[in-house]
């Protein structure tokens, strides 16, 4: 009967006596009885289920009683008014004097449609909310699936889809650890899972740069030691003490293996993990007291400049620690088979910085693709820099003249740093020439994003090196 009705019938009852839910039922049934006629006999409809149960609700208190009866229907609006009317005419209940009085006659279907238009007004202003996505949310997401999905097996072995052919691989702990780093564009990590180093793994690292990234505990202090009796290490990288690989963010893992260490000067050390941990937060407080000096100051040469070597598949990054040591090379790579934004932009900033001795009032020209993004970009000199692979300027002009400069330039450069936005105009020229990247204000609507050329906006450049 509730999924046919179509009124409910709303009704008070006040007695002069203690009454109970049958005596008022009872009543309804009684004193109704051949009122309306045989076509509107309550029990007769109820037999039919025209007419629902009746409900009653009743209590008692100071000898009188006091309640509410609920009858739905499915009858039509009249049938039903008339129906509500011979309540009212009931006038005893058990032995007690009553009267009934009819409150209100409710539309079940006005109800449902009440709560069909504000459920849809709910879901008008959340439910589309969170299907509703911007390009760049959408290439982002389906870029980290896919980075996800390329996850592969090296000898049994979780492993990113470069492991296999790259000249250089991470050695980390677990399946989550290499999935962290193919999120970050990183494809040549393999894990050992545990301390059991597999020989497949120990061969491989006879033949390969070896740099072993492990989590800040007792553990990864284990497995780097096994490692190295089973196996060969060259660099070593550890997260910070008391965080596991598979927790840090894309800064936090390329600043960890910007500073790897040589594993041959840590052989003799009675606690590798914090000598790595120390030096590089050293490094850390070195870099930001030199860059508030203000007089003249001799800084040691801690940082060279990072020399990017690319193929169209994997970018490798040269990174000389703090202790004036050998460069360590780690590979990172992008999930296109092209070459990582972001990660390129780590590999050809931030270790340019010259530290050589100042001197007050004579101003230094820029040293570094930082440097002279933040003179050219962030100072709105509306400008466009040529620069060679030691950053070094060959050109300048202005923006708009920077089409031609490059289509008639005979030396071509290595990086453009352009005030204004790079269209797909300049970068399919900057392409066919061979630049290596562009670093620019910003960024038009690309048709087609060429792979030999990578593309970073000044904010983006800053933000990578800031973090």
């Amino acid at each position: 009967m509730d999924d046919t009705s179509k009124y409910l019938i709303h009704a008070r009852i006040v007695a002069s006596g203690v009454v109970e839910r049958s005596d008022v039922v009872g009543a309804v049934f009684g004193q109704t009885e051949g009122l309306l006629g045989d076509e509107l006999d309550l029990r007769d409809l109820q037999q039919s289920s025209k007419v629902g149960r009746i409900d009653v609700q009743i209590d008692s208190e100071n000898g009188q009683s006091f309640g509410e009866l609920t009858i739905a229907t499915s009858l039509d609006k009249v049938e039903t008014a008339i129906l509500g009317a011979a309540l009212e005419t009931i006038t005893r209940v058990g032995p007690c004097r009553a009267q009934v009085e009819v409150t209100d006659i409710e539309d079940v279907r006005a109800a449902k449609r009440r709560e069909v238009v504000g459920r849809a007004k709910e879901l008008l202003a959340e439910g589309f909310d969170e299907s509703v996505m911007s390009s760049e949310e959408l290439l982002a997401e389906v870029r980290e699936s896919a980075r996800v999905a390329d996850i592969a097996e090296y000898g049994g072995m979780p492993a990113g889809p470069r492991v296999v052919d790259s000249d250089a691989i991470i050695v980390v702990e677990g399946r989550a650890d290499v999935l962290q780093l193919l999120k970050y564009g990183i494809k040549n990590a393999v894990a050992v899972e545990g301390t059991n180093i597999p020989e497949s793994i120990a061969a491989l690292t006879n033949e390969r740069t070896v740099t072993t990234f492990l989590d800040g505990d007792r553990g990864g202090e284990l497995i780097l030691k096994e490692l190295a009796q089973v196996g060969d290490v060259d660099y070593v990288a550890f997260a910070p003490s008391g965080s596991s690989v598979e927790d840090l963010d894309r800064a936090a893992v390329l600043s960890a293996l910007r500073e790897k260490m040589p594993f041959e000067l840590l052989v003799d050390e009675p606690n590798i993990r914090e000598t790595v941990t120390s030096q590089t937060g050293a490094t850390d407080a070195e870099t930001q007291r030199s860059a508030m000096s203000s007089v003249t100051s001799t800084k040691t040469a801690s940082e060279t400049n990072t020399q990017t070597q690319a193929s169209d598949t994997e970018v490798a990054v040269n990174v000389v620690p703090s202790t004036g040591t050998e460069a360590a090379r780690s590979e990172l790579t992008d999930n296109s088979g092209g070459k990582d934004t972001e990660t390129a932009s780590e590999s050809s900033i931030g270790d340019t910085d010259a530290r050589d001795t100042e001197t007050i009032g004579v101003p230094k020209p820029p040293q570094s693709i930082r440097e002279y993004v933040t003179e050219v970009i962030a100072g709105a000199t509306d400008t466009a820099v040529f620069l060679d692979e030691s950053c070094q300027q060959l050109d300048t002009c202005d923006t708009g003249k920077v089409f031609a400069t490059l289509e008639s330039t005979e030396t071509v450069p290595e990086t453009i740093v352009l005030d204004g936005t790079l269209d797909q105009r300049l970068l399919d020229l900057a392409t066919d020439r061979g630049v290596e990247q562009i670093v620019a204000t910003a960024h038009g609507e690309f048709v087609k994003k060429p792979v030999g050329t990578r593309t970073l906006t000044g904010s983006q450049l800053l933000d990578t090196v800031t973090h």
